[in-house]
Parts: structure tokens; C-alpha cells; sequence
């Protein structure tokens, strides 16, 4: 008899025990994928959403709240910072490029933000169709905000006031939709981009024209005169020109100035240290999911040897070698760990997937089911190796195993 024919005829007599043993691992397994997947996309994202930013100036307050709001747009402002103090931190000579942003404003949930054209550049943002805003009240959107909100080119909507939905709307002015951005894996796909003097004009913050003959333009928003103390802006983002400004230049904000600096390196670090707590515990729990598996298919193991040591004996008698008889029972514990890691590892997909597809706040994150990575080839093995180990001891056994005294027995 094919001795693989024989094995699933020996997984076929006990479905019960065969399907506890599975699941057990697959829940396990499956616990440690979700984790995977959720973790490593996290991190990536949170890696792609912060290139080309060292440092992130915004009011006093969190640290990691200004990181949130201002890099990852899923928190609230700390406050506004003047002008006039930011364009000074500008023309610092640490700094080589700074972007101001303006916030305050979102549609149906996602955010607004007044800003240069070298924002969305950062992350190599290119345009699906239209062009990008030229007057005040034109917008240019992410790909996720168009495919979730139905917009397209020439459409109009108001904004409201906040990041949740429900804000005050600000139906005085309509933004007109101009450009539509090509899908990019970050942050930019769940935004709208607009000029910052569009969102001092909702706010009813008057902009006049800057006259170059008189006044010198704002090296952050050339369409106003430095200095300008009416004006207000959420944040910069700062590039460095060298190491040095990593090492001087928090300081001298924090100290010397009334705006707060945050890393996004140390702050989404110290994210990480507080998730980390959580996942370890998860991690935990899928570990001992896992150790139970191992017992209960050891456990199986060992007394279905016990019930087939006659079966094992006639083989022997009809030719079977004692290699083959091992050869038997450790291809039945690989063959139950594989089953379950194969299940388990489809069952973290789905769950993920799953999760993914219903739930928004998932969705702008960028989380997916259909990403695999080279760890789950990892599991695999493990989850052989495991078998290998839970059958060891009935295979030893059963290659000690005496002809003579079962037969004789029976």
C-alpha cells in the first residue's frame, strides 16, 4: 500500500481528533501572521510616510502628537505657529529645506491641507489626470480619497471644520477638484491638497498681495510680506542640511523659541515601545495556542500507536522495514503540523483581508491581506520541524517494537 494512502487513512479514522489538532495550530499560527502583517506594513508605512523629514516644528505641546497629526494626519493640531518665527527657523543656517503646512479643515473625514507643491513631492506624487492647484479653492486629491468619495475632475464640495466628520462646514466656499493623484502606498493617498492661502480664506483671514517694490515676500508663502504677523501656520517640516542640525537644532527650538520640535525617527520609536507591549502579549497567547497543538498531536500519536501496534506488526510481517514503519508515523505528525500551518497562514490572510476591506480607518492606512513576506516560508519549516519532533518519541517507539510479543499477545 502506498505509505501515503496509508497515512490519510490513519488522519481519516480519527476526523475529530484530526480537526482539533489542525485548528489549534492554524489558530496559533494565524494569531502570529495577523501580528506579521499588521506590524511589518505598519512599520513600512510608517517608514515611507516620513521619508525626506528630519524634524517636524509645530505649537507647544506632544511631541508625538504634532508626529501624528503632521506626518501620519490622524490626530488633531497642538495649535498654530506664527509666521514670522517660522520663516526665521527657515533661513537658519542647519536648515536646508522647510515646508510649511496649514490644517484645520477635512471632507467627510479626510484631511485638507494647504501646502507647496514640494509636499506631496516628497513622495514622488505624480498625477493620474488634471493639473495641479493654480488659483485659491482648487484642489488636487489623493487616489484613495477619489475612489472611496466618488470625486472627480471639476467636482465642488465644502469642507468642515476638524478631522471627524460632522465638523461646521464652511459653505461660503466651494473647492473645486483640478487634479487627481496617482496611487502612491502613502499617507497622500488619503489627502487634499490645496494652497495655504485657500485655508486662511475659509478661515476668513484676509490675504493681500505682497508688493515686491515696497515689501519682501515670505520665504515659506511668497504670496504674502515677511513678517506678516496676522498669519499663522500648523507646522514645518524640516530637512536638514547636515548631522550637526539633528544635534543643535531641537534644542535651540525647544529653548530659544515658543514652538516645540518632535523626530519622527524617536517618536515613532517610542509608538512602537507602547504597540509592543500589546503584540507581546498577543504573541504570548499564540504561543501557548501553539505549545497545546504540540501536546495534543504528540498525545495523538503516541495512543494511536498503542491502538495500531497489531497493524504495525502484520506490515512488519508482510515486509515492512523498520525505517519504513518510523518513516509512517513521522509523516503523519508533519503531515498534521503542515496542515495547520498551511491553515493558519490562509486563516491570518483572511482575517486581514477581512478587516481590511471593512474597515476604513484600515483601508487609509494601507493594510493588506495580499502581502506576503519571506518569514511565512520561516513558519513553514517550524511548523515541520514540529511535527518531526511531536512524532519522535511514538516513532522510536514503535521501531522497538517486537514482532513476536504483539502477535503473541494478540
Amino acid at each position: 500500500m502506498n505509505i501515503l494512502v496509508l497515512v490519510w487513512s490513519y488522519l481519516k479514522a480519527r476526523p475529530l481528533n484530526t480537526l482539533l489538532n489542525t485548528l489549534l495550530l492554524a489558530l496559533g499560527i494565524a494569531v502570529i501572521m495577523v501580528l506579521l502583517l499588521f506590524t511589518r506594513q505598519l512599520q513600512d508605512k510608517i517608514q515611507s510616510n516620513a521619508r525626506g523629514i528630519d524634524l517636524v516644528v509645530g505649537a507647544k505641546g506632544s511631541p508625538l502628537q504634532i508626529i501624528l497629526c503632521n506626518i501620519f494626519h490622524i490626530d488633531f493640531p497642538t495649535g498654530n505657529i506664527p509666521l514670522y518665527e517660522a520663516e526665521k527657523l527657515a533661513r537658519n543656517r542647519l536648515v536646508k529645506t522647510a515646508i510649511p503646512l496649514a490644517l484645520g479643515d477635512s471632507y467627510e473625514g479626510y484631511r485638507i491641507i494647504g501646502c507647496p507643491k514640494e509636499y506631496p513631492e516628497l513622495y514622488q506624487a505624480g498625477l493620474a489626470e488634471g493639473r495641479w492647484y493654480q488659483k485659491d479653492f482648487e484642489v488636487v486629491i489623493g487616489a484613495t480619497v477619489a475612489r472611496m468619495r466618488g470625486l472627480k475632475m471639476g467636482d465642488h464640495f465644502t469642507s468642515a471644520h476638524g478631522l471627524s466628520q460632522g465638523g461646521h462646514e464652511h459653505e461660503e466656499h466651494h473647492f473645486t477638484v483640478t487634479g487627481i493623484l496617482k496611487p502612491g502606498g502613502t499617507v497622500i493617498d488619503n489627502l487634499i491638497f490645496t494652497s495655504i492661502e485657500s485655508v486662511w480664506k475659509v478661515h476668513d483671514l484676509p490675504v493681500q498681495p505682497v508688493d515686491t517694490s515696497r515689501q519682501q515676500a515670505s520665504n515659506l508663502v511668497p504670496s504674502v510680506a515677511a513678517g506678516d504677523s496676522t498669519k499663522e501656520i500648523t507646522s514645518l517640516l524640516i530637512q536638514y542640511r547636515s548631522p550637526m542640525g539633528a544635534v543643535q537644532l531641537p534644542r535651540q527650538i525647544n529653548q530659544q523659541t515658543s514652538m516645540q520640535a518632535a523626530s519622527p525617527a524617536f517618536e515613532t520609536a517610542r509608538l512602537f515601545s507602547i504597540m509592543g507591549v500589546g503584540m507581546d502579549v498577543l504573541s504570548a497567547m499564540a504561543a501557548v495556542l501553539i505549545f497545546i497543538s504540540a501536546l495534543s498531536i504528540f498525545i495523538a500519536l503516541y495512543n494511536s500507536l498503542k491502538e495500531r501496534r497489531y497493524d504495525l506488526a502484520i506490515m512488519r510481517t508482510l515486509g515492512a522495514t523498520r525505517f519504513k514503519i518510523v518513516f509512517t508515523i513521522l509523516l503523519e505528525g508533519i503531515f498534521l503540523t503542515v496542515a495547520g500551518a498551511l491553515f493558519g497562514l490562509l486563516l491570518g490572510h483572511g482575517v486581514v483581508g477581512v478587516v481590511a476591506a471593512s474597515v476604513e480607518e484600515i483601508q487609509k492606512a494601507g493594510i493588506s491581506g495580499i502581502v506576503f513576506y519571506s518569514t511565512e516560508w520561516i513558519i513553514l519549516a517550524g511548523s515541520l520541524l514540529l511535527g518531526l519532533l511531536c512524532a519522535l518519541v511514538p516513532a522510536i517507539q514503535a521501531y522497538r517494537t517486537d514482532i513476536s510479543e504483539v502477535l503473541g499477545g494478540n
